[in-house]
């Protein structure tokens, strides 16, 4: 397993598609969502909650999944709507984050959002550190309330991200990164 820093230097998303089998095994699974689940968490609200797509419920969210698409979108081929049928289905493994953050008098509603991003990116890290590629994405139904409702999400859910978890076919070379002196200062007063 690679040092802690050198795990976070070498992060990389691959696309779903290239991402393959094997995807995690029932402990490794545990391992992650134990993971993404220890988090900042300001008032211990437990402000999201994961949903897991693996094997056949893939295919079963895939269904609902292009039900929405053909209910959005009634003029789409046949061939658009197969490509929607397969969304969960391109990686292994997909992991749903679902952010649940609601008014509170205390705790910020930004902080509840902010709480299940960081449960998505400590999903995203958990799988590399365990030799698995991820991906974060969100895509059209992550907003369409018909689809989300097909996944399970109630009214004021909304999804954080959708974790597409395999085995990379290949590693991914570093993208260009914005140098540290345009994204950082310093204050001075």
């Amino acid at each position: 397993m690679p040092d802690a820093l050198e795990l976070l230097k070498t992060r990389r998303s691959l696309k779903p598609v290239e991402l393959v089998a094997p995807g995690p095994t029932a402990p490794e699974i545990d391992t992650l969502l134990t993971i993404a689940s220890r988090v900042p968490d300001h008032g211990k609200l437990v402000p999201w909650r994961f949903i897991v797509f693996e094997g056949e419920a893939r295919a079963a969210a895939g269904e609902a999944i292009a039900t929405a698409f053909c209910a959005k979108y009634p003029d789409s081929k046949p061939e658009q709507v197969e490509s929607e049928r397969k969304r969960l289905a391109r990686a292994p493994l997909v992991i749903a984050v679902v952010s649940r953050a609601a008014p509170h008098v205390k705790i910020p509603e930004w902080e509840q959002v902010l709480s299940a991003g960081a449960a998505a990116m400590s999903l995203v890290l958990a799988a590399h550190a365990l030799g698995f590629g991820a991906n974060w994405i969100t895509e059209w139904y992550a907003y369409d309330r018909k689809a989300l409702a097909a996944l399970g999400l109630a009214e004021n859910e909304k999804i954080a991200g959708f974790i597409h978890i395999g085995t990379p076919v290949y590693s991914p070379e570093d993208r260009p990164r914005p140098p540290l002196a345009d994204i950082a200062t310093r204050f001075n007063n």
